[in-house]
């Protein structure tokens, strides 16, 4: 597997501040933070795929993120903070009164790879529980699992087979078009 350098611990608060400042700044203008990667140390200039996943206590407030590193890390985090506050269908946006309870957590993505299956004997073989996100994709149907998600799913069979239902996929049967990658994360927060 490919592994992505990691983010020095460092540069996590500042990571986190760019989450929190986003979505401040989305109470008060309507927009995301808008930030110009060139005033970041240079880890956080490079392209990555984030996930920014918002919490209220232990409770769920939003996550949205991307698969796709194709701009700097930094502007991902700005642009997903400010998305998983207000625009996860699954929840009405933050409000003022909610935001100072907010917690932020930030998932950075390695480069995902593909991970050729016969199976879904043979892929719940192969994964890393604890370790390996999940992207499972078939003609319209695609969804992933972060590595965070082996929290509350540890057994393997039951994480596939739930993301085969997050994708929109049948979980029964195993079709031979699907493609299925793997990724790891690193965690900030």
């Amino acid at each position: 597997m490919v592994q992505d350098p990691k983010i020095e611990v460092a540069l996590h608060p500042l990571i986190l501040k760019v989450a929190a400042d986003s979505v401040a700044h989305g109470l008060e203008c309507g927009k995301p933070l808008e930030v110009d990667p060139a005033n970041f140390p240079p880890p956080l200039r490079v392209p990555r795929a984030v996930f920014v996943t918002l919490m209220i206590g232990d409770r769920l407030r939003g996550c949205i993120g991307t698969l796709e590193s194709l701009r700097p890390l930094i502007a991902n985090t700005a642009e997903y903070a400010y998305a998983a506050a207000f625009r996860d269908s699954r929840f009405d946006p933050v409000t003022r009164e909610e935001s100072p309870r907010l917690h932020y957590h930030v998932s950075i993505l390695s480069l995902p790879e593909s991970l050729p299956c016969d199976s879904e004997a043979d892929l719940i073989q192969k994964i890393r529980p604890g370790i390996d996100g999940l992207i499972l994709e078939d003609g319209p149907c695609r969804g992933t699992f972060l590595p965070s998600v082996w929290e509350d799913l540890t057994n393997p069979a039951e994480f596939v087979r739930r993301l085969k239902l997050k994708a929109g996929m049948s979980e029964l049967g195993w079709p031979k078009t699907i493609r299925v990658r793997r990724y790891t994360a690193q965690s900030i927060g």
